[in-house]
Order: C-alpha cells, then sequence, then structure tokens
C-alpha cells in the first residue's frame, strides 16, 4: 500500500500535502511549473508501477486459467499474455506523459516485495492458494496504486487550471513562454 506521510521527503508525500496547492495565485509562473512537473513525474512513476502491477496479474490469471483449462504452460503464452490490453482503451485523464519513469527498479522491486520470496518466473510451482493470495495481494496494490495516481492527477490539474487561467486573463504571455524556451535552449 502507498501511504503518504505528512511531512515525508518523498515526492509523492510533497506532491499530496494539502499546502502544495494551496495559494497557487500567489507562486510565479515558473514556480507553478515546477511544481506541476514534479507532480507530473509522479503520475508517470505511478503508471508505470500500476502497468508492472498490471502485467503480474496478467501472469497470475493466465495461470489460473491454465490450471482450470489444462491449457498451455505460461512460458509458452507469456508473450501473448503481456500483449493482450498492453494498451487498453484509455480511461481516466488519458494525458499523454512524455516522461520516463524516474525510480523504475525501485517499483520493481516494490511489486516483487509483494509475493515475497516467491519468483513469477514459476507460477506453475506456486500452489492454487499462494496464487490465489498472490492475486489478491497484487490486485489490492493496484487499487492502492490506481487510488494515489488519481490524486496525484488532481493536483498536476490544479496547477494546470491555474496556469491556463493566468494565459486566459492576460497575466501570461505565450510570447513570453516562448521566449524563455527559446533562451534556455541557446
Amino acid at each position: 500500500m502507498i501511504e503518504v506521510r505528512p511531512g515525508g521527503r518523498r515526492r509523492i508525500d510533497r506532491v499530496l500535502a494539502p499546502d502544495y496547492v494551496r495559494g497557487l495565485e500567489e507562486l510565479s509562473l515558473d514556480q507553478l511549473r515546477a511544481r506541476r512537473d514534479d507532480a507530473a513525474q509522479e503520475e508517470t512513476d505511478l503508471s508505470y508501477l500500476r502497468r508492472l502491477l498490471h502485467a503480474r496479474i496478467d501472469i497470475v490469471r493466465a495461470e489460473q486459467e491454465r490450471r482450470s483449462t489444462g491449457g498451455l504452460r505460461i512460458l509458452d503464452q507469456l508473450a501473448a499474455i503481456l500483449s493482450d490490453n498492453a494498451l487498453p482503451p484509455a480511461r481516466g485523464s488519458g494525458r499523454h506523459q512524455p516522461l520516463e519513469p524516474s525510480r523504475a527498479g525501485e517499483h520493481r522491486r516494490q511489486a516483487e516485495a509483494l509475493v515475497g520470496n516467491t519468483n513469477l518466473s514459476d507460477v506453475g510451482s506456486l500452489t492454487d492458494e499462494k496464487l490465489a493470495d498472490t492475486l489478491e495481494d497484487y490486485l489490492e496494490e493496484e487499487t492502492s496504486v490506481s487510488t494515489r495516481r488519481r490524486e496525484v492527477q488532481q493536483v498536476v490539474d490544479s496547477f494546470n487550471a491555474e496556469i491556463a487561467s493566468r494565459y486566459a486573463r492576460g497575466v501570461a504571455s505565450v510570447d513570453e513562454l516562448l521566449a524563455a524556451e527559446r533562451a534556455r535552449e541557446d
């Protein structure tokens, strides 16, 4: 479960702290963008962890299905398992994030830790009970990750709304943005 620790040092602790989105109108445009980008990176990391969990859920469910129908070994169908529903229809924000996960290794370890010392490379060796427990753990973690991801998306949306509002009111200028971008590139 992803817990948010008040006053914690992790990015998720900062991004989901109530004061992170308070007083947005008082922040400079650069501060707004920096906080928004920080939250967007957290969203990307949570999305990555969620995808890892979905892959593991698919593997466990495929093994359960194989046991009930006597189908092919998981290894023989792994490519199909992982490609089925690889890009499900977009739900939620449907936003494109051009960011890469910043903590990929940490997320992989977190997903693997859910099944303790069990290695999913040989799900066929798990008992039916251990397989069911593993699936339950993954589903519970996926629910937690999805909940936190939606909360972070709301934070990103708050920053985007404030930025858009400034452009709509003429407080911010696209010309200034483009000039700043050009200056950064030089």
